[in-house]
Protein backbone atom coordinates (compact mmCIF):
# COMPACT_ATOMS: atom_id res chain seq x y z
CA UNK A 1 0.00 0.00 0.00
CA UNK A 2 2.83 2.39 0.90
CA UNK A 3 4.57 1.68 -2.42
CA UNK A 4 1.42 2.62 -4.33
CA UNK A 5 1.13 5.95 -2.48
CA UNK A 6 4.79 6.77 -3.15
CA UNK A 7 4.46 6.12 -6.88
CA UNK A 8 1.27 8.22 -7.01
CA UNK A 9 2.93 11.20 -5.32
CA UNK A 10 5.97 10.87 -7.62
CA UNK A 11 3.71 10.96 -10.70
CA UNK A 12 1.88 14.02 -9.39
CA UNK A 13 5.14 15.86 -8.80
CA UNK A 14 6.27 15.10 -12.33
CA UNK A 15 2.99 16.31 -13.87
CA UNK A 16 3.11 19.58 -11.93
CA UNK A 17 6.56 20.38 -13.32
CA UNK A 18 5.33 20.37 -16.94
CA UNK A 19 4.40 23.95 -17.74
CA UNK A 20 2.96 25.53 -20.89
CA UNK A 21 6.46 26.50 -22.04
CA UNK A 22 8.62 23.89 -20.27
CA UNK A 23 9.69 22.46 -23.65
CA UNK A 24 11.34 25.74 -24.74
CA UNK A 25 15.16 25.53 -24.57
CA UNK A 26 16.09 28.59 -26.68
CA UNK A 27 15.20 30.43 -29.91
CA UNK A 28 16.35 27.59 -32.20
CA UNK A 29 18.72 29.71 -34.33
CA UNK A 30 21.97 28.66 -36.00
CA UNK A 31 25.30 30.56 -35.76
CA UNK A 32 24.27 33.00 -38.53
CA UNK A 33 20.97 33.76 -36.68
CA UNK A 34 18.89 31.83 -39.24
CA UNK A 35 15.92 30.00 -37.64
CA UNK A 36 15.94 26.21 -37.91
CA UNK A 37 12.62 24.59 -38.83
CA UNK A 38 12.23 22.74 -35.48
CA UNK A 39 14.84 23.36 -32.81
CA UNK A 40 15.09 23.88 -29.03
CA UNK A 41 11.30 23.43 -28.72
CA UNK A 42 10.54 26.24 -31.20
CA UNK A 43 8.47 25.64 -34.35
CA UNK A 44 7.64 28.10 -37.16
CA UNK A 45 7.49 31.90 -36.57
CA UNK A 46 10.71 32.17 -38.61
CA UNK A 47 10.57 35.97 -39.06
CA UNK A 48 9.75 36.68 -35.41
CA UNK A 49 12.48 34.33 -34.15
CA UNK A 50 15.02 35.86 -36.54
CA UNK A 51 14.14 39.35 -35.29
CA UNK A 52 14.36 38.17 -31.66
CA UNK A 53 17.78 36.64 -32.48
CA UNK A 54 19.06 40.01 -33.77
CA UNK A 55 17.81 41.68 -30.55
CA UNK A 56 19.48 38.91 -28.52
CA UNK A 57 22.82 39.50 -30.27
CA UNK A 58 22.55 43.24 -29.55
CA UNK A 59 21.80 42.48 -25.87
CA UNK A 60 24.87 40.23 -25.65
CA UNK A 61 27.01 42.96 -27.24
CA UNK A 62 25.59 45.47 -24.70
CA UNK A 63 24.31 47.81 -27.45
CA UNK A 64 20.59 48.00 -26.79
CA UNK A 65 20.10 49.08 -23.16
CA UNK A 66 17.11 51.36 -22.67
CA UNK A 67 15.29 50.10 -25.75
CA UNK A 68 11.93 48.36 -25.89
CA UNK A 69 10.54 45.56 -28.07
CA UNK A 70 6.86 44.75 -28.63
CA UNK A 71 5.77 41.19 -29.49
CA UNK A 72 2.35 41.60 -31.12
CA UNK A 73 0.15 38.83 -32.49
CA UNK A 74 -3.05 36.83 -32.13
CA UNK A 75 -3.61 34.66 -29.02
CA UNK A 76 -1.73 31.35 -29.19
CA UNK A 77 0.90 32.42 -31.74
CA UNK A 78 3.93 31.93 -29.48
CA UNK A 79 4.70 35.42 -28.09
CA UNK A 80 5.49 34.20 -24.57
CA UNK A 81 7.38 31.23 -26.07
CA UNK A 82 9.70 33.66 -27.94
CA UNK A 83 10.29 35.66 -24.73
CA UNK A 84 11.08 32.41 -22.85
CA UNK A 85 13.41 31.38 -25.68
CA UNK A 86 15.24 34.72 -25.33
CA UNK A 87 15.56 34.16 -21.56
CA UNK A 88 17.01 30.66 -22.03
CA UNK A 89 19.46 31.86 -24.73
CA UNK A 90 20.77 34.69 -22.52
CA UNK A 91 22.05 32.22 -19.92
CA UNK A 92 22.22 32.57 -16.14
CA UNK A 93 24.57 35.57 -16.07
CA UNK A 94 22.06 38.01 -17.60
CA UNK A 95 19.14 38.92 -15.29
CA UNK A 96 15.69 38.15 -16.73
CA UNK A 97 12.46 38.94 -14.89
CA UNK A 98 8.86 38.32 -15.95
CA UNK A 99 5.77 40.30 -15.00
CA UNK A 100 2.15 40.15 -16.09
CA UNK A 101 0.41 43.46 -16.81
CA UNK A 102 -2.35 42.73 -14.28
CA UNK A 103 0.12 41.76 -11.50
CA UNK A 104 0.98 45.32 -10.54
CA UNK A 105 -2.65 46.01 -9.52
CA UNK A 106 -2.67 43.18 -6.97
CA UNK A 107 0.43 44.21 -4.99
CA UNK A 108 0.41 46.11 -1.70
CA UNK A 109 2.55 48.90 -3.16
CA UNK A 110 2.00 51.63 -5.74
CA UNK A 111 2.01 50.68 -9.44
CA UNK A 112 5.11 52.75 -10.20
CA UNK A 113 7.03 51.21 -7.25
CA UNK A 114 6.16 47.70 -8.49
CA UNK A 115 7.41 48.62 -11.98
CA UNK A 116 10.57 50.24 -10.56
CA UNK A 117 11.34 47.10 -8.54
CA UNK A 118 10.79 44.97 -11.66
CA UNK A 119 13.15 47.27 -13.62
CA UNK A 120 15.88 47.03 -10.98
CA UNK A 121 15.51 43.23 -10.73
CA UNK A 122 16.45 43.21 -14.43
CA UNK A 123 19.72 45.13 -14.03
CA UNK A 124 22.74 43.13 -12.88
CA UNK A 125 25.92 44.42 -11.28
CA UNK A 126 29.14 42.41 -11.57
CA UNK A 127 31.31 43.42 -8.61
CA UNK A 128 35.00 42.54 -8.89
CA UNK A 129 36.97 41.98 -5.72
CA UNK A 130 40.60 41.01 -5.16
CA UNK A 131 41.21 38.44 -2.46
CA UNK A 132 44.23 36.53 -1.17
CA UNK A 133 44.01 32.77 -1.52
CA UNK A 134 46.25 29.81 -0.76
CA UNK A 135 46.03 27.24 -3.55
CA UNK A 136 47.87 23.94 -3.66
CA UNK A 137 47.81 20.14 -3.52
CA UNK A 138 47.37 18.53 -0.09
CA UNK A 139 50.43 16.40 0.69
CA UNK A 140 49.49 15.47 4.27
CA UNK A 141 47.01 16.38 7.03
CA UNK A 142 48.09 15.68 10.62
CA UNK A 143 45.52 16.23 13.37
CA UNK A 144 46.61 15.96 17.02
CA UNK A 145 43.62 14.99 19.13
CA UNK A 146 43.89 15.71 22.87
CA UNK A 147 44.36 12.58 25.02
CA UNK A 148 41.85 13.82 27.64
CA UNK A 149 38.40 14.88 26.47
CA UNK A 150 38.35 18.06 28.58
CA UNK A 151 41.78 19.22 27.36
CA UNK A 152 42.51 22.02 24.90
CA UNK A 153 40.93 21.81 21.44
CA UNK A 154 42.40 19.92 18.49
CA UNK A 155 45.46 21.21 16.63
CA UNK A 156 47.20 19.98 13.54
CA UNK A 157 49.40 20.60 10.52
CA UNK A 158 48.55 20.86 6.82
CA UNK A 159 51.24 20.34 4.19
CA UNK A 160 50.47 21.97 0.83
CA UNK A 161 52.58 22.01 -2.31
CA UNK A 162 52.69 23.51 -5.79
CA UNK A 163 55.05 22.41 -8.57
CA UNK A 164 57.59 24.96 -7.25
CA UNK A 165 57.33 24.86 -3.45
CA UNK A 166 55.99 23.05 -0.37
CA UNK A 167 54.89 24.59 2.96
CA UNK A 168 53.55 23.32 6.30
CA UNK A 169 50.70 25.35 7.90
CA UNK A 170 49.55 25.13 11.52
CA UNK A 171 45.82 24.44 11.85
CA UNK A 172 43.36 25.74 14.42
CA UNK A 173 40.07 24.09 15.48
CA UNK A 174 37.96 26.00 12.91
CA UNK A 175 40.18 25.04 10.00
CA UNK A 176 40.24 21.40 11.11
CA UNK A 177 36.43 21.46 11.22
CA UNK A 178 36.26 23.04 7.74
CA UNK A 179 38.66 20.44 6.30
CA UNK A 180 36.55 17.66 7.84
CA UNK A 181 33.32 19.13 6.45
CA UNK A 182 34.77 19.28 2.92
CA UNK A 183 36.21 15.74 3.36
CA UNK A 184 39.66 16.94 2.27
CA UNK A 185 42.33 14.23 2.04
CA UNK A 186 45.86 13.98 0.70
CA UNK A 187 45.93 14.27 -3.08
CA UNK A 188 43.12 16.88 -3.22
CA UNK A 189 43.79 20.27 -4.79
CA UNK A 190 42.21 22.96 -2.57
CA UNK A 191 41.88 26.75 -2.40
CA UNK A 192 41.65 28.55 0.98
CA UNK A 193 40.30 32.11 1.15
CA UNK A 194 42.56 33.89 3.66
CA UNK A 195 39.96 36.50 4.68
CA UNK A 196 37.04 34.15 5.38
CA UNK A 197 38.84 30.82 5.86
CA UNK A 198 36.50 29.21 3.31
CA UNK A 199 37.87 26.01 1.76
CA UNK A 200 37.01 25.09 -1.84
CA UNK A 201 37.84 21.65 -3.22
CA UNK A 202 39.02 22.11 -6.83
CA UNK A 203 39.48 18.39 -7.57
CA UNK A 204 42.01 15.56 -7.25
CA UNK A 205 45.56 15.81 -8.50
CA UNK A 206 46.41 13.89 -11.70
CA UNK A 207 49.41 12.38 -9.89
CA UNK A 208 46.95 10.48 -7.62
CA UNK A 209 44.70 9.24 -10.45
CA UNK A 210 46.14 5.69 -10.24
CA UNK A 211 45.74 5.40 -6.47
CA UNK A 212 42.22 3.95 -6.70
CA UNK A 213 40.77 1.16 -8.81
CA UNK A 214 37.19 2.48 -8.69
CA UNK A 215 36.07 6.09 -8.72
CA UNK A 216 32.73 7.89 -9.01
CA UNK A 217 31.84 9.70 -12.26
CA UNK A 218 31.84 13.02 -10.37
CA UNK A 219 35.58 12.76 -9.52
CA UNK A 220 37.32 15.67 -11.24
CA UNK A 221 41.08 15.57 -11.91
CA UNK A 222 43.11 18.79 -12.05
CA UNK A 223 46.77 19.70 -12.48
CA UNK A 224 48.88 20.51 -9.41
CA UNK A 225 49.02 24.37 -9.24
CA UNK A 226 52.29 26.05 -10.19
CA UNK A 227 54.10 29.12 -8.82
CA UNK A 228 53.59 30.54 -5.32
CA UNK A 229 51.18 28.96 -2.83
CA UNK A 230 49.76 32.36 -1.84
CA UNK A 231 48.15 34.29 -4.72
CA UNK A 232 45.95 37.32 -5.27
CA UNK A 233 42.86 36.34 -7.24
CA UNK A 234 39.96 38.34 -8.66
CA UNK A 235 36.54 37.14 -7.51
CA UNK A 236 33.38 38.28 -9.32
CA UNK A 237 30.01 38.55 -7.51
CA UNK A 238 26.83 38.99 -9.58
CA UNK A 239 23.84 40.71 -7.93
CA UNK A 240 20.88 42.74 -9.16
CA UNK A 241 20.27 46.39 -8.26
CA UNK A 242 17.03 45.37 -6.53
CA UNK A 243 18.93 43.00 -4.22
CA UNK A 244 21.30 45.85 -3.26
CA UNK A 245 18.23 48.11 -2.68
CA UNK A 246 16.62 45.55 -0.36
CA UNK A 247 19.80 44.93 1.66
CA UNK A 248 20.34 48.67 2.17
CA UNK A 249 16.74 49.62 2.92
CA UNK A 250 16.06 47.18 5.75
CA UNK A 251 17.45 47.00 9.28
CA UNK A 252 17.99 43.23 9.06
CA UNK A 253 20.35 43.66 6.08
CA UNK A 254 20.70 40.76 3.67
CA UNK A 255 18.16 38.68 5.65
CA UNK A 256 15.50 40.97 4.12
CA UNK A 257 16.06 39.05 0.87
CA UNK A 258 14.57 35.95 2.52
CA UNK A 259 11.64 37.66 4.27
CA UNK A 260 10.00 38.47 0.94
CA UNK A 261 8.20 41.55 2.26
CA UNK A 262 10.30 44.34 0.77
CA UNK A 263 7.61 47.07 0.77
CA UNK A 264 8.33 50.44 -0.83
CA UNK A 265 11.98 51.45 -1.08
CA UNK A 266 12.78 55.14 -0.58
CA UNK A 267 14.10 57.15 -3.54
CA UNK A 268 17.05 58.42 -1.42
CA UNK A 269 18.28 54.83 -0.86
CA UNK A 270 18.21 54.17 -4.61
CA UNK A 271 20.01 57.44 -5.38
CA UNK A 272 22.81 56.59 -2.93
CA UNK A 273 23.15 53.10 -4.45
CA UNK A 274 23.23 54.48 -8.02
CA UNK A 275 25.95 56.97 -6.99
CA UNK A 276 28.01 54.22 -5.35
CA UNK A 277 27.63 51.88 -8.35
CA UNK A 278 28.66 54.74 -10.68
CA UNK A 279 31.80 55.26 -8.51
CA UNK A 280 32.64 51.54 -8.67
CA UNK A 281 32.22 51.61 -12.45
CA UNK A 282 34.67 54.50 -12.78
CA UNK A 283 37.17 52.72 -10.55
CA UNK A 284 36.78 49.52 -12.58
CA UNK A 285 35.43 47.59 -9.56
CA UNK A 286 32.01 46.92 -11.08
CA UNK A 287 30.24 46.67 -14.41
CA UNK A 288 26.55 46.98 -15.24
CA UNK A 289 24.84 44.05 -16.98
CA UNK A 290 21.58 45.29 -18.57
CA UNK A 291 19.12 42.39 -18.34
CA UNK A 292 15.65 41.89 -19.77
CA UNK A 293 12.26 42.76 -18.28
CA UNK A 294 9.36 40.94 -19.96
CA UNK A 295 5.86 42.34 -19.40
CA UNK A 296 3.12 40.06 -20.74
CA UNK A 297 -0.41 41.41 -21.42
CA UNK A 298 0.98 44.97 -21.53
CA UNK A 299 -2.44 46.38 -22.57
CA UNK A 300 -3.54 45.78 -18.94
CA UNK A 301 -1.26 48.66 -17.78
CA UNK A 302 -2.88 52.08 -17.45
CA UNK A 303 -1.84 55.54 -18.68
CA UNK A 304 0.20 56.29 -15.50
CA UNK A 305 2.23 53.07 -15.99
CA UNK A 306 2.87 53.90 -19.65
CA UNK A 307 4.09 57.40 -18.67
CA UNK A 308 6.41 55.79 -16.09
CA UNK A 309 7.80 53.35 -18.70
CA UNK A 310 8.44 56.26 -21.08
CA UNK A 311 10.50 58.06 -18.45
CA UNK A 312 12.23 54.92 -17.07
CA UNK A 313 13.51 53.90 -20.53
CA UNK A 314 15.45 57.18 -20.75
CA UNK A 315 17.45 56.33 -17.61
CA UNK A 316 21.07 55.36 -18.33
CA UNK A 317 20.68 52.21 -16.19
CA UNK A 318 17.56 50.88 -17.92
CA UNK A 319 17.19 47.20 -18.91
CA UNK A 320 15.90 45.94 -22.25
CA UNK A 321 12.10 46.00 -22.07
CA UNK A 322 10.18 43.29 -23.93
CA UNK A 323 6.38 43.63 -23.89
CA UNK A 324 3.71 41.38 -25.44
CA UNK A 325 0.06 41.93 -26.33
CA UNK A 326 -2.67 40.20 -28.33
CA UNK A 327 -4.96 43.26 -28.66
CA UNK A 328 -5.77 45.19 -31.84
CA UNK A 329 -6.95 48.81 -31.81
CA UNK A 330 -8.41 49.22 -28.34
CA UNK A 331 -8.82 51.76 -25.51
CA UNK A 332 -5.79 52.85 -23.51
CA UNK A 333 -6.64 51.84 -19.96
CA UNK A 334 -7.45 54.90 -17.83
CA UNK A 335 -8.48 57.05 -20.85
CA UNK A 336 -11.24 57.20 -23.47
CA UNK A 337 -8.74 57.21 -26.34
CA UNK A 338 -8.19 54.27 -28.67
CA UNK A 339 -4.73 53.27 -29.85
CA UNK A 340 -3.07 50.29 -31.62
CA UNK A 341 -2.46 47.47 -29.08
CA UNK A 342 -3.89 49.70 -26.30
CA UNK A 343 -0.48 51.44 -25.98
CA UNK A 344 -0.10 55.27 -26.25
CA UNK A 345 1.43 56.46 -29.53
CA UNK A 346 4.44 58.15 -27.84
CA UNK A 347 5.46 54.82 -26.24
CA UNK A 348 4.66 52.83 -29.42
CA UNK A 349 7.09 55.11 -31.23
CA UNK A 350 9.92 53.85 -28.98
CA UNK A 351 9.12 50.17 -29.58
CA UNK A 352 10.65 47.86 -32.15
CA UNK A 353 7.61 45.78 -33.15
CA UNK A 354 7.91 42.03 -33.88
CA UNK A 355 4.72 40.40 -35.17
CA UNK A 356 3.78 36.72 -34.88
CA UNK A 357 1.67 34.89 -37.48
CA UNK A 358 -0.93 32.10 -36.99
CA UNK A 359 0.56 28.58 -37.23
CA UNK A 360 0.00 26.44 -40.32
CA UNK A 361 -1.46 22.91 -40.04
CA UNK A 362 2.01 21.39 -40.53
CA UNK A 363 3.48 23.57 -37.73
CA UNK A 364 0.61 22.67 -35.38
CA UNK A 365 1.42 18.98 -36.00
CA UNK A 366 5.09 19.54 -35.07
CA UNK A 367 4.16 21.46 -31.91
CA UNK A 368 1.75 18.68 -30.86
CA UNK A 369 4.56 16.13 -31.41
CA UNK A 370 6.83 18.12 -29.06
CA UNK A 371 4.07 18.49 -26.43
CA UNK A 372 3.25 14.74 -26.55
CA UNK A 373 6.94 14.05 -25.93
CA UNK A 374 7.08 16.63 -23.09
CA UNK A 375 3.94 15.25 -21.41
CA UNK A 376 5.13 11.65 -21.96
CA UNK A 377 2.04 10.65 -23.97
CA UNK A 378 2.21 8.00 -26.69
CA UNK A 379 -0.25 8.73 -29.49
CA UNK A 380 -1.07 6.89 -32.72
CA UNK A 381 -0.58 8.62 -36.10
CA UNK A 382 -4.35 8.75 -36.77
CA UNK A 383 -4.98 10.36 -33.36
CA UNK A 384 -2.25 12.98 -34.00
CA UNK A 385 -3.78 13.71 -37.40
CA UNK A 386 -7.23 14.24 -35.82
CA UNK A 387 -5.75 16.41 -33.04
CA UNK A 388 -3.91 18.52 -35.66
CA UNK A 389 -7.21 19.03 -37.55
CA UNK A 390 -8.92 20.05 -34.28
CA UNK A 391 -6.04 22.48 -33.51
CA UNK A 392 -6.26 24.02 -36.98
CA UNK A 393 -10.06 24.47 -36.85
CA UNK A 394 -10.33 25.58 -33.21
CA UNK A 395 -7.11 26.73 -31.53
CA UNK A 396 -3.67 25.33 -30.76
CA UNK A 397 -4.18 25.80 -27.00
CA UNK A 398 -7.40 23.76 -27.06
CA UNK A 399 -5.62 20.92 -28.93
CA UNK A 400 -2.72 20.95 -26.41
CA UNK A 401 -5.20 20.77 -23.51
CA UNK A 402 -6.73 17.62 -25.03
CA UNK A 403 -3.38 15.71 -24.92
CA UNK A 404 -3.35 14.95 -21.17
CA UNK A 405 -7.14 14.53 -21.05
CA UNK A 406 -7.05 11.91 -23.85
CA UNK A 407 -4.08 10.16 -22.15
CA UNK A 408 -6.15 9.83 -18.95
CA UNK A 409 -9.07 8.46 -20.97
CA UNK A 410 -6.71 5.95 -22.63
CA UNK A 411 -5.39 4.84 -19.21
CA UNK A 412 -8.97 4.40 -17.96
CA UNK A 413 -9.75 1.91 -20.77
CA UNK A 414 -6.41 0.12 -19.97
CA UNK A 415 -4.84 1.23 -23.27
CA UNK A 416 -1.15 2.00 -23.86
CA UNK A 417 -1.38 4.32 -26.89
CA UNK A 418 -3.86 7.19 -27.33
CA UNK A 419 -6.20 6.35 -30.22
CA UNK A 420 -8.80 8.32 -32.24
CA UNK A 421 -11.59 7.11 -29.88
CA UNK A 422 -9.84 8.82 -26.91
CA UNK A 423 -9.57 12.12 -28.79
CA UNK A 424 -13.22 11.87 -29.89
CA UNK A 425 -14.33 11.15 -26.32
CA UNK A 426 -12.57 14.17 -24.75
CA UNK A 427 -13.58 16.37 -27.71
CA UNK A 428 -17.22 15.61 -26.90
CA UNK A 429 -16.65 16.19 -23.14
CA UNK A 430 -14.80 19.54 -23.38
CA UNK A 431 -16.11 22.31 -25.63
CA UNK A 432 -13.95 24.75 -27.53
CA UNK A 433 -14.87 28.48 -27.73
CA UNK A 434 -16.83 28.18 -31.00
CA UNK A 435 -19.05 25.27 -29.83
CA UNK A 436 -19.53 26.86 -26.41
CA UNK A 437 -20.68 30.13 -28.03
CA UNK A 438 -23.02 28.21 -30.32
CA UNK A 439 -24.52 26.46 -27.29
CA UNK A 440 -25.01 29.83 -25.56
CA UNK A 441 -26.79 31.21 -28.63
CA UNK A 442 -29.19 28.24 -28.69
CA UNK A 443 -30.00 28.35 -24.98
CA UNK A 444 -29.47 32.04 -24.25
CA UNK A 445 -33.00 32.51 -22.85
CA UNK A 446 -32.22 30.03 -20.06
CA UNK A 447 -29.28 32.16 -18.79
CA UNK A 448 -29.42 35.19 -16.53
CA UNK A 449 -28.44 38.74 -17.59
CA UNK A 450 -28.23 37.81 -21.26
CA UNK A 451 -27.77 40.74 -23.61
CA UNK A 452 -26.85 39.06 -26.92
CA UNK A 453 -29.32 39.62 -29.77
CA UNK A 454 -30.87 36.47 -31.25
CA UNK A 455 -28.99 35.50 -34.40
CA UNK A 456 -30.69 33.37 -37.06
CA UNK A 457 -29.38 29.82 -37.12
CA UNK A 458 -27.33 30.34 -33.95
CA UNK A 459 -24.22 31.26 -35.95
CA UNK A 460 -21.39 31.85 -33.45
CA UNK A 461 -19.38 33.88 -35.99
CA UNK A 462 -22.12 36.51 -36.12
CA UNK A 463 -21.44 37.64 -32.54
CA UNK A 464 -19.57 40.93 -32.38
CA UNK A 465 -18.39 43.02 -29.46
Amino acid sequence: MTELKLSESRDLTRIERIGAHSHIRGLGLDSSLEPRDVSEGMVGQAQARKAAGVILQMIKDGKIAGRAILLAGQPGTGKTAIAMGMAKSLGLETPFSMLSGSEIFSLEMSKTEALMQAFRKSIGVRIKEETEIIEGEVVEIQIDRPAVSGAASKTGKLTLKTTDMETVYDLGAKMIEALGKEKVQSGDVIAIDKASGKITKLGRSFSRSRDYDAMGPQTKFVQCPDGELQKRKEVVHSVTLHEIDVINSRTQGFLALFTGDTGEIRAEVREQIDTKVAEWREEGKAEIVPGVLFIDEVHMLDIECFSFLNRALENEMAPILVVATNRGITSIRGTNYKSPHGIPIDLLDRLLIITTQPYSEDEIRKILDIRCQEEDVEMSEDAKQLLTKIGHETSLRYAIHLITASALNCRKRKGMVVEVQDITRVYSLFLDVRRSTQYLMEYQKEYMFNEASIVDGGDADAIHD
